[in-house]
């Protein structure tokens, strides 16, 4: 049973790699590539490249592999079959798709719409445990020898390529590609978390098990106390902590000040919240 279970974790991994990449692939052919949006990554360099002649499947496999090579042997074998997979299939899907023609003559629309279908694309990629190589793993590299962030060397590289744009195409051309880089940044964290956000609620207050009572009862949220002290007077302020739905934090806020006026109630947006009452694992 354990077998079958983990037969079909890999099976649902793999397919959202491909299922990914060729959505990745497609969005690249039909939107990006023939409006020249050069919008980060390998497909980015491809897109320039294709103005010079050269075929954009061929530029990217020429690319991916070199670095899959490097990042092994950099990096160690974290960068397994998954990546490898997807290294290949992307590049395969952009040649077999490559006379589908372009979907808008509007570089603005090709822009978002090809920032949102890479994204939606690289998600289910990332869903799938997996990646599409390219800057991200040339990233992981630089990442390693200069001990700048990772967020640092992909904008880096992802930079250096919208610039190139510029360059080659015009600087429309890269204030586009910039938009598309933006929107499938965006898109990504959502396939990734979904639209249903929480809130963290760190709440102190002078009423401690009124609002204690309250959540637990009227919103039937969890709430965890966390022993603190006030940096002024060093008493003792337990803090209330509370992760809530989007919807529940404007009830949640009202209740808190009915029990308490002078509560302080600090909200952060909690990407994603595992457990019972959300998103199982």
């Amino acid at each position: 049973m354990v077998k079958k279970v983990l037969h079909l974790d890999v099976f649902r991994d793999y397919l959202y790699i491909f299922v990914g990449s060729a959505i990745v692939a497609v969005t690249f052919n039909v939107f990006l590539l023939p409006n020249h949006i050069a919008a980060g990554g390998i497909s980015g360099i491809s897109t320039i490249m294709e103005s010079f002649g050269f075929e954009a499947a061929f530029v990217q496999w020429g690319l991916n592999i070199p670095l899959f090579i490097a990042g092994f042997y950099v990096l160690g074998g974290k960068y397994g079959l998954k990546t490898l997979a997807g290294s290949i299939f992307l590049p395969f899907i952009v040649y077999m798709s490559k006379d589908l023609g372009r979907a808008t003559h509007n570089e603005l629309l090709a822009a978002i719409f090809g920032g949102v279908g890479v994204g939606i694309g690289i998600g289910l990629v990332f869903l799938g445990k997996g990646s599409t190589g390219g800057t991200a793993l040339a990233a992981q590299i630089i990442h390693k020898y200069t001990g700048l962030t990772l967020g640092t060397c992909l904008a880096f590289i992802d930079g250096l390529i919208v610039l190139s744009a510029a360059f080659v195409f015009n600087l429309e051309q890269a204030l586009f590609a910039m938009i598309g880089v933006y929107v499938s940044s965006k898109t990504i964290d959502i396939v990734q978390v979904g639209f249903n956000r929480s809130k963290m609620a760190m709440i102190i207050t002078n009423e401690e098990a009124a609002v204690r009572d309250a959540v637990l009862h009227r919103i039937d949220r969890g709430i965890t106390k966390i022993s603190a002290q006030g940096g002024y007077t060093d008493d003792e302020r337990p803090i209330l902590m509370c992760a809530v739905g989007q919807a529940e934090f404007t009830k949640l806020k009202h209740l808190v000040k009915s029990i308490d006026e002078s509560a302080f109630v600090i909200a952060m947006d909690a990407a994603e919240v595992l457990g019972e009452g959300f998103k199982r694992a």
